[in-house]
C-alpha cells in the first residue's frame, strides 16, 4: 500500500500518466478505466515503457509543467500560510497531495479539445475527400475483414498479386477510417489493385468503411470473440463484419472454416478453406517447422505451391490468393513464385531457432480461433519437449470463462510436455479446462511474466518446440 502510494509521488510518475494514455492509443474512456482500476502504479510499466513521439513528448512536457506549477503554487502558499498562521495552510495541503488526482484527469481535457477542435474535424474532412478518390480510382480494391486473419491475408494477396500487378495495400494493421484517408491521399491512381484492411472496434464500423472505400471484392476472413466490450455478442460483431458482404452483393469470398460464420453465408457467397478455393480442389498438404507446402488442381491445371508460412490453417488463406490472381491474370509462374515469397509475419506464427530449439512466436495472436490453429501445428510438428506459453485472451467478454476452459481443454490435446501460464485475471479458467482433460504433464503458473520471456533463450534447450501465445497488455492487468 505504502508503496503504490509513494508510486504517485515519484518524478517519473507523469511518464506513466502519459504511457497509460498511450497504450490505450489516447482513448479516454479505456485509459479512465485502466486509471480507476490501478492499485500499485508502479507496476503500470511492468512490461513496456512510453514510446516518445512528439505526441508524447508534447503532452509529457504539458503535464510536467502543470504538475511543477501546482506544487510550487502549494509549497509558496504553504510557506506563507504558516509563517502567518492563516487557516488556509490546509487548503495549501491538499493542493500538494492531490497533485496526482488532479493530473491523471485534468490530462484528458487538452485531449478532449484538440479531439472536438482540431482532431476529429480534420479527420472528417480527410475522410469525405477519400471518398472520392477510392470512388474515382480505377483499380480494383479489395476489402479484407473479419475478427481475425486480416492482416494476414492481405499481406499474402499483395504478396502474390505484387508478381503481376501493381499493388497498394493499407500497411501493417491501419484499419480505421482514418487510417484508409491517409492511405488514398499517397495513392498515385496508377495502382492496378488495392487492398483494403477493415478493423473493427464498434458495430456500424464495417458498414463506413464500405460506403468509404467502395471496394469491388470482399473477403471475410472468420469470426471469433473479438472486442465485445463494444459488440457484446458474437452475432453483433458478424453483423457488423457481414455487412461488407451486403455492400458488396456479388464477389464475396468467405472462410468456411470458421464455424461462427455459417448463420451469415448465403448463397451467393463463395467460400474458401484448406480443402478448396473458388473452383480450385487442394490436396497433399505438408507441413512442417519450414513451411507449408501444398498442391491444387483446377481442370487440367495442376500448381505445386510452397510457402514458408507455418500452419494448415495458412493453406485456405494461400488458396484463395491463388485463386484470386489466376482470376485476375496472373500466370502460374508468377503465382508459384509469389507464394513461395510469403514469410511468416511479424509476432504471426513467425519461427525462430534458439540454441537448437525452435520457438513459435505467436504473440499477436489474440483469439481463439487463432490459438486453436496453433494448438493443432504444435501437436502436429515433432520435436523431443513441447513447451505452451500462453496468458489468455482478452476482450473476451461474458463469454471469457466458456473460451478460457476451452482453450485449457485444447491445451491438453496437444499435447505439449509442459505447460506455463502467465498469471492473469484468466488463469483459473485455463486451469480448470486442463484438469477437465486429465492432464499428466508439467504445469506452471508464471508469477513474473517479463523474466520469463526475456530469459526465454536460457531456459529451452536443444530440440525442444516452444509456442507463445497471445500477449497480455499492461493495461489488462
Amino acid at each position: 500500500m505504502f508503496r503504490s502510494l509513494l508510486a504517485m509521488y515519484r518524478p517519473q510518475f507523469a511518464i506513466t500518466i502519459v504511457y497509460m494514455l498511450q497504450a490505450t492509443e489516447y482513448q479516454i474512456n479505456s485509459y479512465l478505466k485502466w486509471l480507476w482500476r490501478v492499485q500499485d502504479f508502479s507496476k503500470v510499466t511492468y512490461r513496456k515503457s512510453l514510446v516518445k513521439t512528439r505526441h508524447s513528448k508534447t503532452l509529457l512536457f504539458a503535464v510536467k509543467v502543470g504538475m511543477l506549477a501546482q506544487l510550487i503554487t502549494a509549497l509558496v502558499w504553504g510557506i506563507w500560510a504558516f509563517r502567518n498562521e492563516n487557516p488556509s495552510l490546509i487548503f495549501a495541503v491538499d493542493l500538494l497531495f492531490s497533485i496526482p488526482l488532479v493530473w491523471t484527469h485534468l490530462v484528458v481535457v487538452p485531449l478532449l479539445l484538440g479531439r472536438w477542435l482540431y482532431v476529429n474535424p480534420l479527420s472528417a474532412f480527410k475522410v469525405r475527400h477519400s471518398q472520392k478518390i477510392f470512388r474515382d480510382h480505377p483499380g480494383i480494391k479489395i476489402a479484407v475483414a473479419g475478427s481475425y486473419g486480416k492482416t494476414t491475408m492481405k499481406e499474402i494477396l499483395a504478396t502474390v498479386l505484387a508478381e503481376g500487378k501493381k499493388v497498394a495495400a493499407t500497411p501493417a494493421n491501419k484499419n480505421v477510417a482514418i487510417s484508409h484517408a491517409i492511405f488514398a491521399a499517397r495513392l498515385k491512381g496508377d495502382e492496378d489493385i488495392l487492398i483494403i484492411e477493415y478493423g473493427e472496434g464498434a458495430p456500424g464500423d464495417v458498414a463506413g468503411f464500405s460506403k468509404n472505400t467502395h471496394p469491388n471484392i470482399g473477403i471475410i476472413t472468420g469470426l471469433a470473440p473479438a472486442h465485445l466490450d463494444k459488440y457484446k455478442t458474437l452475432s453483433t460483431a458478424g453483423e457488423d463484419i457481414f455487412s461488407l458482404a451486403d455492400y458488396l452483393k456479388d464477389n464475396v469470398y468467405v472462410n468456411e472454416e470458421s464455424e461462427a460464420v455459417k448463420p451469415f453465408i448465403k448463397k451467393s457467397y463463395k467460400l474458401f478453406s484448406s480443402q478448396e478455393a473458388v473452383g480450385w480442389k487442394v490436396s497433399n498438404v505438408k507441413t512442417s517447422i519450414h513451411g507449408v507446402s501444398f498442391l491444387m488442381k483446377k481442370g487440367t491445371k495442376t500448381l505445386s505451391l510452397q510457402s514458408l508460412l507455418l500452419g494448415r490453417h495458412q493453406v485456405g488463406p494461400l488458396a484463395l490468393a491463388v485463386a484470386l490472381a489466376e482470376k485476375l491474370g496472373l500466370s502460374e509462374e508468377q503465382i508459384k513464385i509469389g507464394v513461395s515469397k510469403i514469410e511468416p509475419f511479424e509476432h504471426r506464427m513467425q519461427p525462430r531457432e534458439a540454441g537448437g530449439a525452435w520457438i513459435i512466436d505467436d504473440t499477436y495472436n489474440g483469439n481463439i480461433e487463432g490459438m486453436l490453429a496453433g494448438l493443432r501445428l504444435l501437436k502436429e510438428l515433432p520435436a523431443r519437449r513441447k513447451v505452451y506459453v500462453t496468458p489468455g485472451l482478452v476482450d473476451q467478454g461474458k463469454d471469457s470463462a466458456a473460451i478460457h476452459h476451452q482453450l485449457g481443454k485444447a491445451i491438453v490435446r496437444a499435447r505439449p510436455d509442459l505447460i506455463i501460464l502467465m498469471k492473469h485475471s484468466v488463469t483459473d479458467g485455463i486451469i480448470r479446462g486442463i484438469r477437465d482433460e486429465k492432464y499428466n504433464g508439467q504445469l506452471v503458473i508464471e508469477e513474473d511474466p517479463l523474466n520469463f520471456y526475456n530469459n526465454l533463450d536460457q531456459f529451452v534447450a536443444a530440440g525442444d518446440l516452444v509456442l507463445l501465445q497471445n500477449d497480455w497488455p499492461d493495461n489488462y492487468n
